[in-house]
């Protein structure tokens, strides 16, 4: 089969691999789209340097990039019995990877059958962005002021829509491009960053999702009311050519949670069928509508990688198979 492979950091391109089967415990899925994530061309380049000891020192453990597809069931492994050949899925292959290609196995636990209402490139844009931004937000409740900085990037569309469902006040901090968007996903104010600076206003929030890690922490925190909730998630934090990339934020973000009331956290979204499901039900019911960029054909995944980190794109770009 084809998919995007990479067997050394820093360059992939499209090549042929044996085309994986259904083990057991697995579904086989034909991938109809896929989504790029930052994490993508993360492991591309093997940044931050600390990670390589999980993600391969000299090149990475697995060859076919891609988290986020959605395609059709073909197979199912011995002892699945939740999925059976034809339904209509999306999931996310978490640090296996794979998705890039034109058939993935993975276990069931990351799938969830796609609705109707959705299109495959709909549902391929859900799975890692909504759920950081579902986990990111569970201490939202209504009436909460909510701060998103990175409103308008792949989490963030997300992050706008499920806050402003949760009856939530949300401000979004977004680029002068990006205002109109941002807005239109339910953001009772935007912020354009370029004009802004929202760590210098009197304005404090209830919660503080930060996705982009261009402000200090002690900037951030002043920001954040008495008793509130900072949620650190990518972003700055994982700039290219670190060494050590989000370490030294996680351990400064728990050591000055010890020391006041507002709660600081890193967050490291894991994927579940529950949560996947719950994000799928409210897209199909319109609460939450998947954003798209751009779509990229599978023979142009390592351009659509590139687009993802060096062109700011808005909310999601996919890949079609």
């Amino acid at each position: 089969m084809k998919a995007l492979v990479q067997d050394r950091y820093g360059s992939c391109s499209i090549g042929s691999v044996p085309t994986p089967v259904a083990g057991d415990g697995q579904v086989l899925v034909r991938v109809a789209a896929a989504s790029v994530n930052a994490y993508d061309w993360h492991v591309m380049r093997g940044d931050p340097r600390f990670a390589r000891l999980s993600m391969g020192l000299r090149r990475p453990k697995t060859r076919v990039r891609g988290r986020d597809f959605a395609g059709q069931v073909v197979a199912v492994g011995a002892g699945v019995s939740s999925f059976q050949p034809g339904d209509e899925v999306f999931g996310d292959a978490g640090q296996a990877d794979g998705a890039f290609a034109e058939y993935i196995a993975i276990s069931p636990d990351l799938v969830a059958h796609r609705p109707p209402a959705l299109t495959p490139s709909e549902a391929a844009a859900i799975p890692l962005a909504g759920v950081t931004a579902l986990q990111g937000l569970i201490s939202v409740l209504p009436g909460h002021t909510v701060l998103i900085n990175g409103a308008s990037g792949g989490v963030g569309t997300f992050a706008v829509q499920l806050a402003t469902a949760a009856g939530a006040s949300v401000t979004g901090v977004c680029s002068t491009r990006n205002v109109d968007l941002v807005t239109s996903l339910g953001a009772s104010s935007v912020i354009d960053y370029r004009q802004t600076d929202f760590t210098a206003l009197d304005t404090k929030y209830d919660v503080i999702l930060d996705l982009v890690g261009n402000h200090a922490l002690s900037t951030l925190r002043d920001a954040l009311a008495p008793g509130g909730t900072l949620v650190l998630s990518g972003g700055g934090t994982y700039q290219g050519g670190s060494l050590f990339g989000p370490m030294r934020l996680i351990l400064w973000a728990g050591l000055a949670s010890r020391f006041t009331n507002q709660r600081i956290s890193v967050l490291t979204a894991t994927t579940s069928q529950q949560d996947l499901t719950t994000l799928a039900e409210m897209a199909a019911a319109g609460t939450v509508k998947p954003v798209i960029d751009r779509a990229f054909p599978l023979t142009e995944a390592a351009a659509a990688i590139r687009y993802v980190e060096s062109e700011h794109a808005r909310a999601k770009v996919v890949i079609t198979i």
